[in-house]
């Protein structure tokens, strides 16, 4: 990836001032444009296909959830990845953010250095939750009916590599300390969670942590 291409949607113009003046700043991330409401930055993702989109929550029009839902559903080989922008990491809608596809949360108050890192982070193929978010995560899931493992057909398509792959990532651990601990090359690790993403259709290692959850795994 060359240069990673951010769309800002939030309805605070203030706000996608600041986030622009900060990504313009940043080498090898370039804004592509923004957007006031959801349902301008769907209008706009759909033609324009950034690499991330900066989402704000409570917008007018649409809010960031549909519109991460349907940004996240759109077809195509490149995938849009959101980054949710929230004033507070306790946010209510942490959970339906997660379950609509969102791949990171950042904090609108956050320093220059973790936005920055953010978005590259996210077009990496990684995921950044903060351990209030995790903990969140892990809550909401304590209080609902848990599916079996066995309606999880997914698995049996799954190699016996894969799914040694499937447990460390459900446990947190990146790609690196993943092909130190099972003695693989960097590339063979990422082979793998691609493989992994496709089979269980999912779309990063946080959309890994809910199926496992889901599915009363962890």
């Amino acid at each position: 990836m060359d240069q990673i291409s951010v769309w800002i949607a939030d309805d605070q113009p203030v706000v996608r001032n600041g986030l622009r003046a900060t990504l313009d700043h940043a080498k090898g991330i370039k804004v592509a444009g923004e957007a006031a409401n959801g349902l301008e930055a769907l209008r706009s993702v759909k033609i324009s296909k950034p690499d991330i989109v900066l989402m704000d929550i409570n917008m007018p029009r649409m809010n960031g959830l549909e519109a991460t839902r349907q940004i996240c559903g759109l077809d195509g080989d490149n995938k849009v990845k959101v980054v949710i922008l929230t004033m507070y990491d306790q946010d209510e809608y942490v959970f339906e953010a997660l379950r609509a596809g969102a791949s990171a949360f950042i904090l609108k108050d956050a320093p220059t250095e973790k936005l920055v890192e953010a978005v590259r982070e996210v077009a990496a193929g990684e995921a950044l939750l903060s351990p209030s978010i995790t903990r969140r995560l892990i809550s909401e899931f304590a209080r609902r009916p848990v599916l079996s493992a066995t309606t999880a057909p997914e698995l049996a398509n799954l190699t016996e590599r894969e799914m040694d792959v499937f447990k460390l990532l459900v446990r947190g651990y990146r790609n690196e300390d993943i092909a130190e601990m099972l003695v693989l090359g960097a590339s063979t690790v990422k082979s793998h969670v691609q493989h992994l993403y496709q089979k269980l259709g999912v779309r990063d290692r946080v959309q890994v942590v809910i199926y496992a959850y889901e599915h009363g795994l962890v």
